[in-house]
């Protein structure tokens, strides 16, 4: 028998929805059909089998929550294997419940292991070694591989960790291991185990029980919860605010819109800000960068990622190599990715991978804001409203419509110098437009 597991459609993806089956009991599968289709924390994603076989059991049903990555969800017998006794799939409720109950399982099973009963007997000489345990891994440490490609691996004495899957989002399977030589385990070093932070309930806090109504967090809300906490607390931000003057800028978006109303193209403020960044991270290519523990990644193109606004959450849809294309294409790459994003349908190299970010609460009224960076990015550019401001030019005092940004840094990325100069460029390609087709 294989079991199919719940798998990860994203690095970042712990559990997930399995939202509907494509197979049922019978059915025959090969590797690369569509077997199901699983809501991750930002989209909804279809599955490909990696294993052929015939559908002997639906282990959880459609419309199940909160499936754990690495959790068999189906089983596959394979030609000449006997079927299982035959059962019904577990409800929805009672899947959602199994999955919770699993990682516990696991570690009461590990801690008998570990420290096994006080016994007055002597220790033999030598013990038989008990089959091992798959320890639960962290997210960055988490291997994917089929059932199928773990049992070779282990008949033959191959290392998972030093096989590169060449399956769905990396998966191992079994034609990696087939080919793969024997080899020892790599010795990894142990960390030690952080204690959670014990977050206090509100009754605890002093709010009356009955005092208000709780909205449970979906997979998008935690997602984002965990990944701000640990950005804003791991990362030395730093805001750089600039004003910028944009009433070229508006004049200009006029002219382009006029000249593309044939092509039924309108590009927006946004459209174009994405282009100026771009361009000005092509100027400043140091400020187009990650860091990481081995350097500071110095990133080839501009990756924009636009943060887009959800019913519950957000999403950051990709402009890939902005500094390349033109202010129509940008202007009609983004639309498509907003209607998708807002109907979850994108693909998880079109949220991923971004390497600037860009925020813009302008149309919101909001004047000025500081965004968390997004890791591994390197900045964040946060944009206000354009209004009409009181400024001085000379000695004169004159109208103009003005529109705050603010710049926020990784510092070990970005100092404070690198992130002037980038704003310097952005400021002279927003306010002087004609200058991004030079």
């Amino acid at each position: 028998m294989t079991d199919i597991l719940m798998p990860a459609l994203s690095p970042t993806m712990e559990e997930g929805v399995l939202a509907k089956w494509n197979i049922k009991v019978g059915d025959t599968v090969s590797a690369g059909d569509v077997i199901a289709e699983i809501e991750t924390d930002k989209a909804t994603m279809e599955v490909e089998a990696v294993d052929e076989g015939v559908v002997d059991a639906i282990l959880v049903a459609a419309g199940t929550e909160g499936v754990k990555v690495n959790t068999p969800i189906a089983r596959l017998k394979g030609e000449g294997e006997v079927a299982s006794p035959k059962s019904e799939p577990p409800s929805p409720e009672s899947a959602a419940a199994t999955t919770a109950q699993a990682p516990k399982a696991l570690e009461a099973v590990r801690e008998a292991t570990i420290q096994p009963a006080a016994s007055s007997e002597p220790a033999p000489a030598r013990a038989s070694p008990a089959a091992p345990l798959t320890p639960a891994k962290s997210s960055d440490a988490r291997i994917f591989a089929s059932p199928l490609a773990r049992r070779i691996a282990e008949q033959k004495g191959v290392e998972l960790s030093a096989v590169k899957g060449s399956g769905p989002h990396g998966r191992i399977v079994k034609a990696d291991v087939e080919g793969a030589k024997p080899g020892a385990a790599p010795v990894r070093a142990q960390t030690a185990a952080v204690e959670p932070r014990q977050v206090q309930s509100l009754e605890q806090m002093g709010i009356a029980p009955g005092s208000y109504d709780l909205i449970p967090l979906d997979g998008m809300g935690k997602t984002i919860a965990r990944r701000m906490t640990d950005s804003f607390r791991d990362i030395p931000h730093f805001p750089l605010t600039i004003d910028l003057e944009i009433d070229r800028l508006l004049d200009a978006r006029i002219r382009i819109n006029a000249a593309l109303e044939k092509q039924g193209v309108k590009v927006s403020v946004n459209d174009i800000i994405i282009k100026a960044a771009a361009l000005a991270l092509k100027a400043h290519p140091d400020a187009n960068a990650s860091y990481t523990p081995e350097g500071i990644a110095l990133h080839h193109h501009a990756d924009i990622a636009v943060a887009v606004a959800l019913e519950h959450g957000l999403i950051t849809p990709i402009v890939r190599e902005a500094e390349n294309r033109s202010l129509a294409d940008i202007s009609k790459a983004m639309k498509d990715l907003a209607e998708r994003a807002r109907s979850r349908k994108l693909k998880p190299e079109e949220f991923q991978g971004g390497t600037f970010s860009i925020s813009n609460l302008g149309m919101m009224g909001i004047k000025s804001f500081n965004s968390i960076i997004n890791e591994p990015q390197g900045c964040i550019l946060s944009v206000g409203v354009g209004e009409k401001r009181p400024v001085v030019r000379g000695d004169q005092l004159a109208i103009a419509t003005v529109m705050t940004v603010t710049l926020t840094c990784d510092h070990r990325v970005v100092d404070g110098a690198i992130g002037a100069r980038w704003l310097q460029a952005f400021k002279g390609f927003i306010e002087d437009p004609v200058t991004m087709l030079a």
